[in-house]
Order: structure tokens, then C-alpha cells, then sequence
């Protein structure tokens, strides 16, 4: 095995380092600026420092210094304090929480007795973060600075401008920091302003508590969770941005306890330097492997590596046979060598070219037999690695519940009785500081997730683009309409799309153009019989024949025939009228017409008569 190894390590000039080193000692020094006398106050950066501090206490730190509403010369007493105290730490941190400002591209802590009455006085009455950069220099491993100071700055529309073209930007400017293993943790990206929130402490500061503690979770991937938490509490408008680098190990700000369960796998070294060799891919390499582990489940793959490496050697010299070969044709066709040597010389070519291909085929043999074992033994790893951490996650979680419930009857002993009976309601409120599980969807993704699901329940009839315009929102607020829901129609949100998600089938009804009727999913064309059409109603109706309207000169003219024939004497003819009366009925005599007369009884009636000219 010792040979082996030291072959592998002069192979790649590399040796296996040692875990990186704890951090022995850690200070933190926690800033929390409410009370400004020339500018509003602020109601959260002294309840976000409390909180903070009490987290840095509780993860152990060595020295942790809560200051709140510090004027400029204790600001600059405290850094300087501190940075008395980073000599000796191979951890420093500083949290500030309060009003910050950017001038030409440069960043200033403002303390709570800061007038800034004209743009020149950032320099005299503020404290620069560079200042901060320099209290946490001597730190040996982590230097790390939060700012929780991004919000929108009432000293910056109120100050004068001494010199037009001297910039105050909108939150902070960025910083990138020329010292190695130094971070600075904004609470919003540069150029943007943070929000307080509703809460007793900000969502930056509650996020902070959340995961920065957790052992063994490397800060950049803590901040990211830190991220995640804010831009789902702030709607997607505040996003935490962290500038710096770190090297390559983990560094944590809480270090994970030494594990008590059973040891790592006693073949991990085996498979460690099985994954050596396997980089390596040589036949030296390989025959070292196993001369060290001759048999078992990890010397059987090397020996089909062997038979791959094996395989392309022969491939190998079968192509430098047949170029050989072919060359030597070639050579004797040149010379104008005898038909028999030709031949000779071809056949040997066709042999040779054969056994290429043959070797070849062999080749792809063994290097998929090799690729199926490879695929054989990852499985075999990754099953056995996942029982081995499920029984570590067993006896973890027996270890944490121990020492919760030890922690509890401990607390419960210590406390006061008037402690422990705490109303309901504060209860309800450090319950509510705990943040929702954060979305890995991005904005644009949930966006586009939301338009196609308000495509699919018959809501939404444009494309799913990621853009959330007015269209889109009024989608929102038919599905609102017909599903019951309240959402804010005004940005796509996780939980709107996952009531969308909840919906089988179609909400909106659809609605056709005239014309047009639903069926199904899709509108089509109404369709009459003859003599129908659709009506006003979208309905199929009988089409009415019109009559034809005279036009105004045939009317004047109609009007006129009948003047002149009424004026005309009346030629006798027979009418064709009847005149009934007590004798009974006879026809009009030709020449006369039906009138009427005075009742010979009551001349003020009239009676049917017959009037002749």
C-alpha cells in the first residue's frame, strides 16, 4: 500500500493535506444605530444588533461586543478596540446595522450625531468602511463584515452639493476587498436600498440567525440560504449580495462537533486509491493497485481496466502492422515490384488492416465491459454510502434529541415561574421570525411557471414569456375571479402558482368571438341552414323578406294618379257592393256607390245608403 501511495503522490506532485484547521479564537464586535438626532428614527437596527449579538454568544465566541446608538468618536474607539482585539483572532467579524451613504463610489458609516448638511461633511462626521476593512486586517483565518445599511437615506436627499459633479449614489457601492479571505455581506445588492420589513427585526437580520450558526455550513453557501429567505420575504425586490473569496475548504463560522457514531467505511482507502489509479489510467498504475490490494471487489475492476488498456495496446500495434504494411505495398508498387510480390504484399495489407479491425472491436468489448463494472461499482458505493448516512443521520438525531430534551428540563429548572408563563402572543411572535422555506425558482422562472399554468386553466391566451405585463395580470385577476382566490394580481407568486398547480382542468370559461360558439376547448364557426343567419343573439334565426321600399319620386307620383282620379267624375259601372237593410241584401246598382244617410227615425244616426250621381 505505502509504495502505491507514494507512486500516486509523485505521479501528480501532490500531497494529501490535512483537514483544515479550526478556528481557536473568535471575536465579533456588533454596531446597532437607531436613535439619529438629525434624521428620523430608526425602529429596527438596535432590536437587529440584539439579535445578532445573541447569536455570535451563542455560537460560542470567545468576545462579543454589543454597541448601540454610538456617536463618530465612539465608533472610531470601538474599531480601534477591536481591532486591538482581531491581533489574536484567527476569526473577526463586525456587524453594522443603522443609516450608511455612498459618495464617488466610496462607502461611510453614518453615526447617530451625523448632521451631513453639505456633501463635504461625509468626510469629517462619518466613519469610511474602509475603516471597518482595517479593524478585522489582523484576523489570521476569516475576516468577515456584514452591513445591514442599505436603506433608503434621508441624509442624502437633504444634504447640499457643494460640487455638481460629486455623486451620491442610491444605497451602497460595491466593494471588493484586496486582503485574502475577506467577505463583505451587503443586506441588498450595490445600488439598492434594503427594507425594514414589518417585523421586529429586518428580513436580512432575521435570515442571518437563521443560518449563519448552523455547524459545519460554510459561509457562502450560508449567505446563499441568507438570500434565498430575503427575496422570498421581500417579494423578490431585496436581494443580499456578498463580495470577496474564500480558498477552497469550508470555513463555518460554527464549527460541527467531532461525529461520536461508528467509523468512516474501513474500504474508503481502497476506493480512494482505486479513484487514484483510475485518473491515472496506466498499465504501471494499475498493476501497482493491485500488487497492493490483489484481491476483492475493487481488484476485479482493476483487472478489467487492465483488459481495456490491454485491448488498446493490441489495437495499437495492429494500426502500426497494417501502416506498416500499407507503406510496404505502396513501396513495392513504386519499385514496379513482380504481380506475385504485389499480391503478396496486398494480402498481407488485408491482413494486417483485418486484425485492426478485429483488434478494435475487441477494444470496444473490453471498454464496455470496463464502463459496466465502473457503473456496477459506483452503484455499489453509492448504496452503501447512503446506508451508512441514513445510520448516522439515526443516531444523530437520538444525539440531538438527548441533549434537546436535557437542554429543556435544564431551562425549565432554571427558569422563573413567572418565565415560563409567557403569553401566547410572544410566542406567536418568535414564531413568526422563523422564514418560509425559500423557492428555488428565480423570478423569471416563477413568472414563466405562472403564465403557462394560467394558459392551461383557460385564463390566459398569450405566450408564457417571463415578462408579468398587463395581460398577465389581468389573467390573474380572472382566475382570482372564477377560483375564489385573493392573490396580488400585481407579481407572480409561489403560492398563486401553486393554487394554479391545484386545478385540473379549465377555470376561466371560454369566451368566443361573434360568430363563433364554444366546443370544448376551442371556438368554432356557427354554421345556418339555408334561410337562417346568426342573429344578434349569436343564435341561428330565419332571414325576414323585405318588401320594397318606393322611393320618393314613385310616391309622388302615386299621389298624383290618385288626386286626378279623385277628381275626376266617377264613370258608372257596376261596383260590386253590397247594400243590405230590413228587405235584405242586393247588389249596388251600376252607377251608384255605398254611402251613408240619416236615420229617417234619428237623423244623428247614420244608416248604410245608396248614393247614386
Amino acid at each position: 500500500m505505502i509504495p502505491f501511495r507514494l507512486f500516486v503522490l509523485l505521479i501528480f506532485a501532490i500531497g494529501l493535506a490535512c483537514g483544515p484547521a479550526h478556528a481557536d479564537r473568535r471575536v465579533a464586535l456588533v454596531i446597532g444605530n437607531s436613535a439619529y438626532k438629525s434624521a428620523p428614527k430608526l425602529s429596527n437596527p438596535v432590536n437587529d444588533a440584539t439579535l445578532v449579538g445573541g447569536m455570535f454568544k451563542k455560537a460560542g465566541f470567545d468576545s462579543v461586543d454589543v454597541r448601540l446608538d454610538l456617536s463618530a468618536s465612539e465608533m472610531r474607539r470601538m474599531l480601534r478596540e477591536f481591532a486591538g482585539r482581531s491581533r489574536d483572532a484567527d476569526m473577526a467579524v463586525i456587524y453594522y446595522a443603522g443609516h450608511g451613504i455612498e459618495l464617488d463610489g466610496a462607502n461611510y458609516l453614518i453615526p447617530t450625531d451625523a448632521t451631513l448638511e453639505t456633501d463635504g461633511d461625509v468626510l469629517d462626521e462619518t466613519i469610511p468602511v474602509e475603516r471597518a476593512l482595517f479593524a478585522v486586517e489582523p484576523a489570521k483565518q476569516l475576516r468577515l463584515i456584514i452591513l445591514d445599511a442599505c436603506r433608503d437615506n434621508p441624509f442624502a436627499k437633504s444634504m447640499k452639493r457643494t460640487l455638481a459633479s460629486r455623486a451620491v449614489g442610491r444605497g451602497l457601492a460595491k466593494v471588493e476587498p484586496t486582503s485574502p479571505n475577506t467577505m463583505i455581506a451587503f443586506a441588498a445588492k450595490a445600488g439598492s436600498t434594503a427594507s425594514d420589513g414589518d417585523a421586529r427585526n429586518s428580513p436580512f437580520a432575521a435570515a442571518l440567525v437563521e443560518h449563519l450558526p448552523k455547524p459545519g455550513l460554510d459561509l457562502r453557501k450560508a449567505f446563499g440560504f441568507v438570500r434565498d429567505d430575503v427575496l422570498k420575504t421581500t417579494g423578490y425586490k431585496q436581494e443580499p449580495y456578498v463580495y470577496g473569496s474564500l480558498g477552497g475548504d469550508d470555513v463555518p463560522l460554527v464549527v460541527r462537533p467531532a461525529a461520536t457514531g461508528p467509523q468512516a467505511n474501513p474500504q474508503d482507502a481502497i476506493r480512494r486509491d482505486y479513484e487514484l489509479a483510475l485518473q491515472l489510467a496506466t498499465r504501471d498504475g494499475w498493476e501497482a493497485f493491485l500488487a497492493a490490494y490483489p484481491d476483492g471487489f475493487y481488484a476485479n475492476l482493476a483487472k478489467g481496466q487492465l483488459n481495456k488498456i490491454g485491448a488498446e495496446e493490441t489495437r495499437a500495434s495492429a494500426e502500426q502492422k497494417a501502416k506498416a504494411a500499407e507503406q510496404e505495398k505502396t513501396r513495392l508498387i513504386a519499385e514496379r515490384a513482380q504481380k506475385a510480390e504485389q499480391e503478396k504484399a496486398a494480402a498481407a495489407a488485408k491482413a494486417a488492416e483485418e486484425a485492426r479491425i478485429a483488434a478494435e472491436k475487441q477494444k470496444q468489448i473490453e471498454q464496455a465491459k470496463a464502463e459496466a463494472a465502473e457503473h456496477q461499482r459506483k452503484v455499489a458505493e453509492a448504496a452503501a454510502a447512503k446506508a451508512l448516512a441514513e445510520k448516522q443521520a439515526v443516531e444523530k438525531a437520538k444525539a440531538e434529541l438527548a441533549a434537546k430534551q436535557a437542554a429543556e428540563r435544564a431551562e425549565q429548572a432554571a427558569k422563573p415561574t413567572a418565565d415560563r408563563q409567557m403569553p401566547e402572543v410572544e410566542n406567536q411572535k418568535v414564531a413568526a421570525l422563523s422564514p418560509a422555506p425559500a423557492s428555488t425558482l428565480s423570478a423569471a422562472d416563477l413568472t414563466k411557471s405562472v403564465q403557462s399554468e394560467l394558459r392551461r386553466v383557460g385564463c390566459l391566451s398569450s405566450v408564457a414569456d417571463g415578462d408579468w405585463s398587463a395581460t398577465s395580470q389581468r389573467s390573474l385577476a380572472l382566475f382570482n375571479k372564477y377560483a375564489g382566490t385573493q392573490f396580488d394580481v400585481k407579481l407572480a407568486s409561489v403560492d398563486a402558482l401553486d393554487a394554479l398547480k391545484a386545478k385540473p382542468g379549465r377555470v376561466c370559461p371560454l369566451v368566443c368571438n361573434f360568430g363563433f360558439k364554444a366546443d370544448g376547448d376551442q371556438c368554432v364557426k356557427i354554421t345556418c341552414r339555408a334561410g337562417y343567419r346568426v342573429g344578434d343573439d349569436n343564435e341561428c334565426e330565419k332571414v325576414q323578406e323585405k318588401k320594397p321600399v318606393a322611393t320618393r319620386e314613385e310616391s309622388r307620383r302615386r299621389d298624383t294618379d290618385r288626386k286626378q282620379r279623385e277628381a275626376a267624375p266617377a264613370a258608372p259601372q257596376a261596383s260590386g257592393q253590397m247594400i243590405c237593410n230590413a228587405a235584405g241584401c242586393r247588389p249596388i246598382a251600376k252607377g251608384c256607390r255605398l254611402g251613408t244617410a240619416n236615420h229617417p227615425s234619428n237623423p244623428a244616426a247614420k244608416i248604410p245608403a245608396e248614393t247614386c250621381n
